[in-house]
């Protein structure tokens, strides 16, 4: 279990890594595109044998090691929080930002799920398409600020 854990915890650090380098970027939008595209190679380099290490331990968690869901669960969270403050930094609000990187995550790591079973990148393309065009009009849409007094 500790080996597992120490797994988790490895893995989380380097998407978190690949997440934080994304959203160095200036505009959101290219940097959910950036993370959709490292997938779609670790994807397609690995002959669809590439997947999320994190997801296989929350799916296959269960009442022996809850702490291994507790660790799974905190890794979502911290990639989630990322996207998140990049989401408000653009001008969206917090709520809104919160949202849509659990959104960009979920579809993002259901997406690799399916990749996998099709042998195609097809699922990944559709969620990045989609997210993509979530994103800009979310982005055009944001709530102008409230002028100070």
């Amino acid at each position: 279990m500790q080996l597992i854990d120490e797994a988790v915890s490895l893995a989380g650090a380097f998407v978190s890594g690949l997440i934080d380098a994304a959203t160095q970027a200036d505009d959101p939008v290219e940097a959910v595109d950036a993370f959709f595209g490292l997938w779609r190679e670790r994807l397609v380099e690995s002959d669809f044998r590439a997947g999320c290490p994190i997801v296989a331990v929350a799916v296959e968690t269960n009442d022996e090691a809850p702490h291994l869901a507790r660790s799974a669960a905190a890794v979502f969270a911290r990639w989630q929080e990322a996207l998140a403050a990049l989401f408000v930094r653009h001008g969206l609000p917090e709520q809104r930002g919160k949202r849509l990187a659990a959104f960009v995550i979920a579809a993002v790591e259901g997406a690799v799920i399916m990749c996998r079973a099709e042998q195609s990148t097809a699922a990944l393309e559709a969620a990045a398409a989609e997210i993509h065009d979530l994103l800009i009009h979310a982005l055009r849409n944001r709530p102008e600020p409230v002028p100070g007094p």
